[in-house]
């Protein structure tokens, strides 16, 4: 229902059940196993209730793929970009939260609706 009311939004699949679309493109450095990205992220709920940002001092996270604590939906994403591209992803409930949520502001189940900038991959 959310991507018929958001019609523009053209999504891809994965075979994992993430949704993407690289909306902005960039020749730039892809990632590799095991590198450490630095990004920016603003992660909501489908009914746009603001879960997450990255911080505005910083302005980045620093992720490392493959063993962070950030949500596997995330990561999986992240590596089908390239440096200097935006994206934005649907992540299902189960790569994302899952059946408990973070119990702060994001509940059980949630579906997150996530827009990330690649800015550096290390």
């Amino acid at each position: 229902a959310f991507l018929k009311h958001h019609h523009y939004l053209n999504m891809d699949t994965t075979s994992s059940g993430l949704r993407y679309m690289i909306y902005k493109k960039n020749g730039g450095v892809k990632f590799k196993s095991g590198n450490e990205v630095s990004v920016q992220l603003k992660i909501e709920r489908l009914d746009g209730t603001l879960c997450y940002q990255t911080d505005t001092i910083s302005g980045f996270e620093l992720i490392k793929i493959g063993k962070s604590e950030v949500e596997s939906g995330i990561q999986e994403g992240i590596k089908l970009m390239r440096v200097g591209e935006e994206a934005k992803f649907i992540l299902p409930s189960y790569l994302g939260h899952g059946l408990l949520g973070d119990r702060y502001t994001i509940p059980p189940q949630a579906i997150l609706y996530v827009d990330v900038k690649l800015l550096e991959i290390k």
